[in-house]
C-alpha cells in the first residue's frame, strides 16, 4: 500500500464553480503529526551510535589488540605504531557526516512507519560501505606517511552496522508491540465498500502490527447483510468525507473505490489535501492488482498491461517432466496405501471407494477428477438442503461439520488422503502436483470475469492457497494467490510449495 503524500496525481482542472466552492471552505484545524519528537531525535541517536561504533572499533584494534599478533616481533612493531584515539576523532566525525548525508540521500528517514528491519538494513549497509570507502581514501591521502591500522576501518564498518541495525530492530519491535496493544495507531478511514474496500478493511483488522486502527468506511450504498462486513462501521456516504475529516481524528484515508467510480477520485484527493490528511489510493483497474500487471514507459507515459502467464513454452515441458518424475517416484508408496484406504472406505459405508466428479481444467476443458469417497452416496442430492449452512464465500460450498461426511471420510479429508487417486489425473496430464485447485462447473458458472484467469494453467493437487490457509481464506484471496502463481511460476516455487504442504497436511489446519 503506497502512500501518496507529496506528489499530486495528474488530474483534469476543476471547474470555476468547484474552485470557488473550495475557496469558500472553512479552514481545517492544524494537524499535529504522530511520533514527531522521536522522528526528529532519530538522526541525533544515529550520530551517537556511529561515534560509539568507531570507538568500539578502536578499542577492539588497539586496546583489545585483536586479532592477536602471531609472534613477538609483530607485537613490538604494533606497539611502536600505536595511535591514540584522539588522532581518529576527526575521521570519526567525518564518517558521521558522510553517513548522515548518505542516509538522507537514500531516504532512511523517509521510510514509511510500517517499514521493516530489512528495509532499514539495506540502506544502512549500503551507506556505511560507501562512507567507510570514502574515509579510507581520505585518511591515506591526508596522512600517507603515518601508520593507521586498516583493520580499524573494517571493525568500524561492522560495529556501526550492528549498532544501527540493532537500534532499528529494537525501535521497530517496541513500536509494533505498542501497535498490537492499540497504542499510537493511525486512525484509518476507508472510502468504498465493494470487494476491494472489504479486502482493505479485512487486512487492516487482521494485521494490528501494521499500526492502523480502522475507524469505519464511507459508501453510498446501504450496507447489505454480508457476514464479512457486519463488524465494520459505516459512518456515512462518500460525500461526507470532508465532514469526517473536520473532526480531526482521521490520520489516513484509503480510497478503495471500484473502477466505475474512479471519476470521483480528483475531488476526494482534493478534499484530503485541503484537510492536510495523508491518503493512499488502492488500484482497481478492472479487478487487477499491482502484483498482476506490468508497468512500462513510453516517453514518460506509463503503460499498464497484464503480466503474461509464465507457464507456457519450455516452462510447461519442465513442469510436466517434474510432475511425471515425482509421480513415478511416489507410486510404490502410494499404491499399497491407496489399496488399504479403498478397502477401509468400502467397509465403512456402502458405495464405491472412488468418487468421480466432473471438474474444469486448463482453458475451461472439463475432465473427470478422482478422489476417495468421503461422503454418503447421495451427498450431491442433499447439497441443496444445506445451502443455507454454507461457511465459505463466493461460489464455494464448505461446512466444518458436514452431516454427509462418513467417519472415515473425516479422517481422509483432514489429512488430504482422499486426493491420492488424483495421481492418475496427473499421469494423464489433466492435473499437476502444484497449481490452482480444480473447480466444479457449478462454481465456474458463478465466476466474475477476473476469476477466469486462474483457469489458464493446469489445476494442481496442492497450491499456494492450500499452504497459506486452505479453507480459512476467502475465495477472492484464493484466486489472487492462484493468479500470482500462474504469473510468477518457477521450478523452485513448486518445490517450496510441495515442502510447505507436508507440515500443513500433517497438522490438518484449515481442512474440512
Amino acid at each position: 500500500m503506497n502512500r501518496v503524500v507529496q506528489k499530486e496525481p495528474t488530474v483534469k482542472k476543476t471547474t470555476e464553480a468547484t474552485t470557488a466552492a473550495s475557496v469558500a471552505r472553512a479552514p481545517f484545524p492544524i494537524r499535529r503529526r504522530r511520533n514527531a519528537p522521536s522522528g526528529a531525535l532519530l538522526p541525533l541517536f544515529d550520530i551517537c551510535l556511529i561515534l560509539a561504533g568507531f570507538a568500539i572499533a578502536y578499542w577492539m584494534r588497539y586496546e583489545l589488540d585483536w586479532p592477536p599478533p602471531f609472534d613477538q616481533l609483530v607485537r613490538e612493531v604494533q606497539a611502536q605504531n600505536f595511535v591514540p584515539l584522539s588522532a581518529f576523532a576527526p575521521f570519526a566525525l567525518l564518517l558521521a557526516a558522510l553517513l548522515m548525508v548518505q542516509f538522507a540521500m537514500r531516504g532512511l528517514y523517509r521510510l514509511p512507519r510500517t517499514a521493516g528491519v530489512l528495509d532499514h538494513s539495506s540502506i544502512i549497509v549500503g551507506s556505511t560501505t560507501t562512507g567507510i570507502a570514502i574515509l579510507i581514501v581520505v585518511v591515506f591521502l591526508y596522512k600517507p606517511s603515518e601508520f593507521y591500522s586498516r583493520l580499524i576501518f573494517a571493525f568500524a564498518w561492522g560495529t556501526i552496522i550492528a549498532l544501527l541495525v540493532g537500534w532499528r530492530a529494537v525501535l521497530i519491535s517496541i513500536r509494533r508491540w505498542r501497535w498490537v496493544r492499540g497504542i499510537d495507531r493511525e486512525r484509518v478511514l476507508v472510502v468504498g465498500n465493494t470487494g476491494l474496500g472489504r479486502e482493505v478493511m479485512e487486512s487492516l483488522v487482521a494485521q494490528p502490527d501494521l499500526g492502523y486502527a480502522l475507524v469505519g468506511f464511507l459508501d453510498d450504498r446501504e450496507r447489505a447483510p454480508n457476514r464479512r462486513t457486519l463488524h465494520f462501521r459505516q459512518i456515512g456516504r462518500i460525500s461526507d468525507l470532508e465532514t469526517c475529516l473536520r473532526g480531526g481524528d482521521i490520520d489516513l484515508v484509503i480510497l478503495a473505490l471500484p473502477f466505475w467510480e474512479h471519476h470521483r477520485l480528483p475531488d476526494l484527493v482534493a478534499t484530503c489535501r485541503y484537510a492536510g490528511v495523508e491518503f493512499c489510493v488502492v488500484p482497481d483497474l478492472y479487478e487487477l492488482s499491482f502484483d498482476r500487471i506490468d508497468i512500462g514507459n513510453l516517453g514518460g507515459i506509463p503503460l499498464i498491461g497484464l503480466k503474461a502467464v509464465s507457464l507456457r513454452g519450455w516452462n510447461l515441458v519442465v513442469k510436466r517432466a517434474m510432475d511425471l518424475a515425482l509421480t513415478l517416484l511416489t507410486l510404490p508408496l502410494v499404491i499399497p496405501l491407496g489399496v488399504a484406504i479403498a478397502i477401509i472406505v468400502r467397509l465403512d459405508s456402502p458405495g464405491s471407494a472412488i468418487f468421480r466428479q466432473r471438474r474444469i481444467g486448463r482453458d475451461g476443458r472439463p475432465f473427470i477428477c478422482y478422489k476417495f469417497r468421503t461422503m454418503v452416496i447421495d451427498a450431491e442430492e442433499r447439497k441443496a438442503e444445506l445451502a443455507a449452512l454454507n461457511e465459505a464465500d463466493g461460489p464455494l460450498f464448505k461446512m466444518r461439520n458436514d452431516p454427509r461426511m462418513t467417519r472415515v471420510g473425516r479422517v481422509l479429508r483432514r489429512y488430504s488422503l482422499d486426493e491420492l487417486p488424483q495421481l492418475w489425473n496427473i499421469l494423464r496430464g489433466e492435473m499437476s502436483w502444484v497449481g490452482p485447485r480444480p473447480a466444479t462447473p457449478e462454481e465456474v458458472a458463478q465466476y466474475e470475469d477476473w476469476h477466469y484467469r486462474r483457469l489458464t494453467v493446469v489445476p494442481g493437487l496442492t497450491g499456494l492457497s492450500q499452504v497459506l490457509g486452505r479453507s480459512d481464506i476467502s475465495f477472492d484471496e484464493m484466486v489472487r494467490l492462484d493468479i500470482f502463481y500462474t504469473e510468477n511460476w518457477t521450478p523452485g516455487m513448486d518445490l517450496r510449495i510441495l515442502l510447505q504442504t507436508i507440515p500443513v497436511v500433517i497438522s490438518g489446519r484449515g481442512a474440512y
